[in-house]
């Protein structure tokens, strides 16, 4: 297994940890795992191609879609809610 596979499944690991934690200690961790992914999902493209680039790209949109959502709205110039 490459280390590309195995830092992939050890951010899996920590994104599943932040997932437990209460929301509003969810904030600091989750947008670290964000800041990473992709610098992740750039390492497993260029060490194992588009395909599992691809896959991996669609796991990470399907774990952050609501703060994907968020950010592109505010982008966007709105006013999204915060969740508390």
């Amino acid at each position: 297994m490459s280390a590309a596979l195995v830092t992939a499944c050890f951010w899996v690991l920590a994104a599943t940890l932040t997932a437990l934690l209460p929301m509003r200690r969810q904030y600091v961790p989750g947008l670290a795992l964000l800041v990473t992914a992709p610098v992740l999902l750039a390492w497993l493209g260029h060490v194992h191609g588009g395909a599992v680039f691809g896959l991996c790209l669609a796991a990470v949109v399907s774990m952050f879609r609501n703060p994907l959502k968020y950010f592109l709205a505010r982008l966007r110039g709105a006013q999204p809610e915060r969740p508390e």
